[in-house]
This record gives C-alpha cells, sequence and structure tokens, in this order.
C-alpha cells in the first residue's frame, strides 16, 4: 500500500483521533498533517505488526505529545466535546479542567502499553471495542478488559496524588 492510499483510507480516523486529542480543529489539522508527513518519512519502518491506523494513531499521539512540550497546545478538550465522552462517575468526565487532562496525559505517557494505546483509542479516538478488538488481533472482551484496567490505573494514580 502506497502513501497515497494510507492518507485517502486513513486521513478521517487519524483527523479525529487529533481532534479528540487535542480539542481543536487546527490543531487536529496540524498534527493530521505532521502525522501523515511523519508516515511518509517513516513507512520503510512500519513493521506490519499492529494495523496501520494503530501506528499512525502513535505517530499522531507523539507529535501532540511533541506541541505540548514546545507549549504549542491551545487548551485541553473543551466541555462540549468532555459531555459527548459519557461524562459520568468515570476518568473521561475528570478531563473537564486543565489540571486534570495534564495529570491524565502525565499518567498515559509512563502507562505500559497495550493499556496506553487501548485507552487512547477508546477515550480520544472514540473507537468503539469492536474497532479496537480488531485493531489489535484480539477479542472485544479482551480490548474492554484492558480498557477497564487502564482506566482504573489512572484513577488509582489520580486518587494516589490527591492524597500526597
Amino acid at each position: 500500500m502506497d502513501i497515497e492510499e494510507i492518507y485517502n483510507k486513513y486521513f478521517t480516523s487519524v483527523y479525529r483521533f487529533a481532534r479528540k486529542l487535542s480539542g481543536d480543529a487546527n490543531m487536529a489539522d496540524e498534527l493530521t498533517q505532521e502525522t501523515f508527513f511523519a508516515a511518509l518519512k517513516n513507512i520503510e519502518k512500519f513493521r506490519g505488526d499492529c494495523d496501520i491506523r494503530v501506528w499512525l494513531c502513535q505517530i499522531c499521539k507523539n507529535c501532540y505529545y511533541g506541541h505540548l512540550r514546545k507549549g504549542k497546545r491551545l487548551e485541553p478538550l473543551n466541555e462540549e466535546e468532555l459531555v459527548s465522552l459519557e461524562a459520568s462517575e468515570n476518568v473521561e468526565g475528570q478531563v473537564v479542567d486543565k489540571d486534570t487532562a495534564y495529570r491524565i496525559h502525565k499518567i498515559l505517557h509512563v502507562m505500559e502499553e497495550p493499556y496506553k494505546e487501548v485507552f487512547s483509542l477508546r477515550t480520544f479516538g472514540e473507537l468503539s471495542f469492536k474497532d479496537i478488538s480488531r485493531l489489535f488481533g484480539k477479542t472485544e472482551s479482551w480490548a474492554r478488559v484492558t480498557y477497564y484496567r487502564a482506566r482504573k490505573k489512572i484513577m488509582e494514580e489520580l486518587s494516589d496524588e490527591d492524597n500526597m
């Protein structure tokens, strides 16, 4: 598959992931552009041990973290988007304020795989458990359990930080 095919097939998925990750359409445009540019430069490094969408979303996430490090981040996810992410008594609902959003991203940054990736794909990429399971070549049940465990780890870390 050449980069043009990859771009045409996965542009929307990468853009949606970037949009949810950044909470800003302009930033999502920039992240999507950077993602496909990086993919073009590194396509020979793609090993094929995961779905290409996972690889592209990982590149996008790395570009996003690069923007955070450089201070280019505009704002965390806005409240309207958070409501659409089932903002009830769960970790996704806590991303309302900047401090909590930063704390969650900090926890995700050091979280081991596949928890980090499954949580990000579900929360920021809005992928269904079925889609996540297909990306990893696992069962839908595996995706649910992995997401639940990641969410639980994040909640524990947040709680530990609050108790310090």
